[in-house]
């Protein structure tokens, strides 16, 4: 069932009732222990950052919990045979995870029982509809999304009760008894099934040990029957086929984001009357990485950004003079601001940052050479020698900062760029550190998730850009500790740390001691848990977080460099209406096989080329222009492709439907290919080396 947010609900029961049935459910229980309340967590930086904001809520009235990081589907399925064997379990909230899955399946939380309440937090639409209508422990905390899924609800219903079909003859069913028709019927639903499986049903297939498990077929796969024989009740078949096809509409439709996980959490914290600067602040960055990652229309985001601007006047005094630095040693406050869209520019050098921008990218064709020396004469124009754009930002002339916007405002017009800002938040840290903007926090917070451990990576320090341009030495990121250590530090005790750094000092490979896929998967668990509770930690550690920006540039750095490549090289292939990347070799490749970091690069690659390529009409049902690409990465151990699919909009801050969940899924029908999903996001999938081939052409020939 959903619920709705206060200001929705006119009289109903909202989040706030749904938060006093948890405490209520936890202080009578019988069996309370601190796996009685779970928190599935995905690993993104908006489930992260609800995550800390429920446990601090629920730490608040002594309720003893666990989050368990739930990075994809396997670990959901380990979650759920867990909850059938766990009696102390009565609570679990999910966080960004599952909301696309009929959880009361039995392939999921089915067999848990009525004892077991799941809390659904999640951003990603469609919700599947199971869980806002047929399931009474299922609640969805909606925040007005399913005002649209309302359309669909009778026909979901009537395709979930399997009703009795009559016959396409009046005659030929006058004549049949009841008996002749359940039998009829029985034969029409499992033919329905069987047919669903196979045209809708997206497995996740473990490519090692074939598990299988529904993702979401958008009719259950175990229907119940209707026991009425009363003749209101039946339909036609093809009055059942078409209610069918409606629901199927539904989940077509394609994938996009609504409220997130985050904002729903400070809704919760504002009604119960706990509102202060950490939540705030925590709620801000989980909007602003839907911003900054095409989760979120511009439009969107305005709307949002207002809210939390009222927000911040309420919870902070005005700032004298409009101050953005500490007034005192225990200054916490958020304030409003203007974020210029160079990347990490309070922490890079001005050339650097406006370099590794996607938005620059794509006005100035910063991967040519020309585009470069246009971006050198755009800052020569603005009064900046090259000596002062590449020093560290905060080193620079106070004159030539206090300055910087408004010379920018008057002279990149002339460069087509004209949206350089965009209205947004920082928080002050008292002395401990210089004021941090909410879109660094965030790029400091996902690097930590997508690599502070897992590959190596070098990144740059004071003295020694890029490993030795000036005298040498870079400096290899430690995972554990979220900071850097030496260089000739090769290995840890575990050996998880020892890779090949390439030349240029800021490079990733394989690891080499892992032979096996199954060795492989093990290893990869146990990154995803060590990145996530890493970043976890920062949340509140403004010093790690601050380390993490290093981090984050490392992985900008490698973006641009594996985007440049792939442009200079025409890599890019045109089929059948979609653009193709392939990854097989390269210093990088290992970095890239992470889900997350593969799409950032899809993302730089849409930003990038969009003004700079024809506009194509994608071909899964679709007559509106757009920029859908397929990005594809070898994982040379486990002998894969990670593949992710993005449909662009083509005006920049706008965002359309990824309708590429369907696409992929009519693709694994035609070519019978085995595919995997390693993360919620189910345009992301993993398939076997070899059966590459098959499925991009499956891919370019599907309706």
């Amino acid at each position: 069932m959903y619920v709705l947010p206060p200001h929705l609900a006119n009289g109903t029961r909202s989040y706030a009732e749904l938060y006093s049935d948890i405490l209520t459910t936890y202080r009578s229980s019988p069996l309370t222990s601190a796996s009685s309340v779970t928190i599935l967590v995905s690993t993104n930086v908006d489930a992260l950052c609800a995550a800390r904001m429920f446990s601090t809520l629920l730490h608040q009235d002594d309720i003893i919990h666990r989050i368990i990081p739930t990075p994809g589907y396997d670990e959901l399925m380990e979650a759920a045979e867990d909850a059938v064997k766990n009696d102390e379990l009565h609570t679990l909230i999910m966080l960004n995870v599952g909301g696309y899955l009929d959880l009361t399946a039995r392939d999921w939380f089915g067999n848990a029982g009525s004892r077991l309440k799941i809390h659904v937090i999640d951003s990603i639409r469609p919700i599947h509809l199971a869980n806002y209508y047929e399931a009474p422990d299922v609640f969805v905390w909606d925040d007005g999304s399913v005002e649209k899924a309302h359309e669909f609800r009778k026909s979901f219903e009537i395709t979930f009760t399997a009703p009795e079909l009559e016959s396409d003859s009046e005659d030929e069913s006058d004549l049949e008894d009841d008996s002749d028709l359940g039998s009829d019927d029985d034969d029409q639903v499992k033919h329905s099934e069987e047919d669903e499986n196979e045209n809708l049903t997206y497995v996740n297939k473990d490519l090692s040990s074939g598990k299988r498990r529904s993702m979401g077929d958008g009719i259950k796969p175990n229907k119940r029957r209707r026991t009425s024989h009363d003749r209101s009740d039946r339909i036609t078949r093809q009055e059942y086929k078409d209610h069918e096809e409606t629901v199927k509409a539904y989940y077509k439709g394609g994938t996009t984001h609504g409220q997130s996980a985050a904002a729903v959490m400070y809704i919760l914290a504002t009604v119960l009357e706990r509102v202060d600067n950490d939540l705030l602040w925590l709620a801000i960055m989980g909007l602003t990485y839907q911003y900054t990652t095409s989760r979120i229309s511009r439009a969107y985001y305005d709307t949002q950004q207002a809210i939390y601007d009222d927000e911040v006047s309420r919870l902070n005094p005005i700032p004298p003079d409009g101050a953005l630095t500490s007034i005192n040693p225990d200054d916490a406050s958020v304030r409003a601001s203007d974020e210029l869209r160079f990347m990490l520019f309070r922490h890079w050098t001005l050339y650097d940052a406006m370099l590794h921008s996607s938005y620059v990218a794509s006005k100035l064709g910063i991967w040519k050479e020309r585009g470069r020396k246009r971006l050198t004469g755009l800052l020569a124009k603005i009064g900046f020698s090259i000596g002062q754009t590449q020093q560290p930002y905060a080193h620079m002339d106070m004159d030539l900062k206090r300055d910087l916007v408004r010379k920018l405002n008057d002279i990149a017009p002339e460069y087509g760029l004209v949206e350089l800002s965009y209205p947004s938040f920082m928080r002050c840290f008292g002395y401990r550190s210089q004021p941090l903007s909410a879109a660094d926090a965030v790029e400091g917070i996902s690097a930590l998730l997508d690599a502070a451990g897992g590959v190596r990576i070098d990144i740059e320090i004071e003295g020694a850009r890029n490993g030795g341009e000036w005298f040498g030495g870079g400096r290899a990121w430690e995972a554990n500790a979220g900071r850097y250590s030496g260089k000739k530090e090769k290995e840890d005790e575990t050996g998880e740390s020892q890779q090949t750094t390439a030349a240029d000092g800021e490079s990733v490979s394989k690891v080499p001691h892992i032979t096996s896929r199954g060795e492989l998967e093990s290893k990869r668990s146990g990154w995803w848990i060590r990145n996530f509770w890493t970043a976890y930690d920062a949340l509140n550690d403004i010093g790690a977080l601050r380390e993490a920006l290093r981090l984050s540039m490392a992985l900008h750095r490698a973006i641009i460099r594996q985007g440049t490549s792939i442009i200079d090289k025409q890599d890019i292939k045109t089929m059948a209406g979609y653009r193709v990347v392939v990854l097989s070799q390269g210093p990088d490749l290992a970095l890239f096989t992470h889900p997350s970091v593969l799409l950032r690069l899809a993302l730089w690659l849409v930003d990038a080329l969009r003004d700079h390529i024809p506009v194509m009409t994608n071909g899964y049902k679709t007559k509106r222009k757009s920029l859908p690409f397929v990005v594809a990465c070898l994982n040379e151990v486990a002998e894969t492709y990670m593949i992710v699919g993005f449909t662009a909009a083509l005006e920049f801050d706008d965002v359309r439907k990824n309708e590429f969940t369907h696409t992929f899924i009519n693709a694994r029908r035609m070519c019978r290919a085995e595919l995997r999903h390693t993360s919620f996001d189910a345009t992301v999938v993993e398939l076997p080396q070899k059966d590459l081939r098959i499925f991009l052409d499956a891919l370019c020939e599907g309706p």
